[in-house]
């Protein structure tokens, strides 16, 4: 197992309202597990179930045995029969249950584990991205843009939930249960776990800027946390959990919320030094600030906008573009800021890129430039009478590809980095994407580019991977089928052995 070094911290707190805490965590930095839950049931039935909790998914996590989602589906699981049965015994502790979050590093990634409404968030070259979904009625209008954040956080409904650890049996893979997801985990990112305490009083653009001002103190970023969720009011039990990167800091220049409402950042920051001063009652403090909502726009057959390109044109930096199912013949060029995603993993298909498209050496899917793009679930398929040059093409450009499909293209993905590009774009990431059968390379990586390459496969590429001209990817976890690596002399391939599946053992030139 590859784990970047990691710098953690975690911190638990009743806040000012509540006299018990029924919130509870569990940090493993060894073994790469991050746990938050916060107890449902009131007294001391919801600290049971937390503890309750904590103790069967460290019991379970510790027998490395099975895939780590099998690990953890089985842990929360266990957890949550354990819950039950104790609530059946005992009738003081009837109603109990707990929802949570738990985050496993594993290689690279960070597979994730999720039940109810606590979180789990991503911060990464200056933005933040909720990665769980909140298993609640509100949660959900919040997910489906139909409430902002800060409307979300003043809804009177916002505590319910519908999904929770330990109110019935479940089976590890009973269907709405667990909630698993998988993401890109690499040394410039961190990772905030909490529960409800932090999240409906402390807005995510107030996280990211608190854990990106603590960036080589994650103490001191949990304590800010809590001290901004006291100062806001401290209505529920406070718990969070922080989890940097080796290399994670703070995007180079002032952050943008900084810009328009510094002053309050600065004074939230020193409310909560106040509060951990003299642990006195904070004053009351400025409602939530205001925080722009992204919009979802959907292409696609009978969708408001008939293109992929049409919906792309209309979309601004934070926007997602989801694209139904079908064929599109449309060549797509990324925008910055915006993801673009299949609403089916691999259901939305692009056949062909217009030929001779200016710059862009007839890419299905090209970026220039482009900044925090993201590209999840499409498929890229050629055909004898629809070539594709290139299936996706990047330049200069820090694009995250994830669960993406490369069928047939000349080239499958080609990175390129001119002399004079800055820093970000050697920031591209490739994550659980699928090129096979390209006639040239399945990966062509080209300049001073750094990319995190990460749990792909590459099967029947002729040209196989190749770097060139200073390129130095990060390959962890990586299946190669009858492709070729082309890599730089200085490779150590005995680490890159152990790191990914070379199943044909195969080096072009050696």
């Amino acid at each position: 197992m590859l784990k970047t070094r990691l710098k953690c911290a975690a911190l638990s707190d009743p806040g000012l309202v509540r006299n018990n805490n029924e919130d509870a965590f569990y940090i493993d930095p060894d073994r790469g597990v991050f746990l938050v839950v916060d107890g449902i049931g009131g007294q001391a039935a919801g600290e049971k179930a937390a503890e309750i909790a904590v103790d069967r998914i460290r019991s379970r996590l510790e027998r490395q045995t099975g895939t780590t989602e099998q690990r953890i589906r089985e842990a929360i699981a266990v957890a949550n029969n354990e819950i039950f049965r104790a609530a059946q015994r005992n009738p003081e502790w009837h109603g109990m249950a707990c929802v949570l979050t738990l985050a496993v590093l594993d290689d690279g990634l960070a597979i994730v584990g999720h039940v109810g409404d606590s979180r789990l968030y991503q911060v990464r070259r200056g933005e933040i991205r909720k990665i769980t979904h909140d298993h609640s009625p509100v949660g959900e209008r919040e997910d489906a843009r139909e409430l902002s954040e800060a409307e979300a956080m003043q809804h009177p409904r916002r505590n319910e939930v519908f999904r929770d650890v330990g109110s019935e049996e479940h089976a590890p893979d009973d269907p709405d249960f667990i909630e698993i997801q998988r993401i890109a985990f690499d040394p410039s990112s961190a990772l905030v776990l909490c529960s409800d305490g932090l999240s409906d009083l402390v807005g995510s653009e107030t996280i990211r800027s608190l854990v990106e001002q603590h960036a080589a103190d994650p103490d001191a970023a949990a304590r800010a946390l809590v001290g901004a969720a006291n100062a806001a009011g401290g209505k529920d039990n406070i718990t969070v959990v922080v989890v940097a990167g080796e290399d994670f800091q703070p995007p180079p220049g002032p952050p943008a919320p900084a810009r328009a409402w510094g002053w309050a950042i600065i004074a939230l920051v020193a409310l909560a030094a106040g509060f951990y001063a003299g642990r006195a009652s904070a004053p009351n403090p400025p409602p939530p600030p205001a925080v722009h909502t992204p919009r979802v726009l959907v292409a696609g057959s009978g969708a408001p906008f008939h293109s992929i390109g049409e919906a792309l044109a209309a979309a601004s930096a934070g926007d997602t573009v989801v694209v139904l199912g079908g064929e599109y013949r449309e060549q797509i060029q990324l925008k910055s800021g915006v993801t673009l995603r299949a609403q089916v993993p691999r259901e939305a298909v692009l056949r062909a890129a217009p030929m001779g498209a200016a710059g862009s050496d007839a890419a299905a899917i090209f970026a220039d430039r482009v900044r925090n793009a993201r590209v999840s679930g499409l498929r890229i398929a050629a055909a004898p009478d629809l070539p594709i040059a290139i299936g996706i093409l990047l330049v200069d450009s820090s694009v995250a590809l994830e669960d993406d499909e490369v069928d047939g293209a000349k080239v499958g993905i080609e990175i390129r980095a001119g002399a004079n590009a800055d820093a970000d774009a050697a920031n591209s990431s490739l994550v659980g994407n699928a090129v096979h059968d390209c006639s040239a390379e399945g990966l062509l990586i080209a300049g001073a580019s750094k990319p995190w390459i990460s749990h792909n496969s590459f099967q029947r590429d002729k040209g196989g991977v190749r770097a060139r001209e200073g390129a130095q990817p990060a390959l962890v976890g990586n299946v190669f089928e009858k492709t070729a690596l082309q890599l730089p002399p200085a490779t150590d391939m005995k680490a890159l052995r152990e790191r990914n599946f070379l199943l044909d053992e195969r080096r072009a030139g050696r």
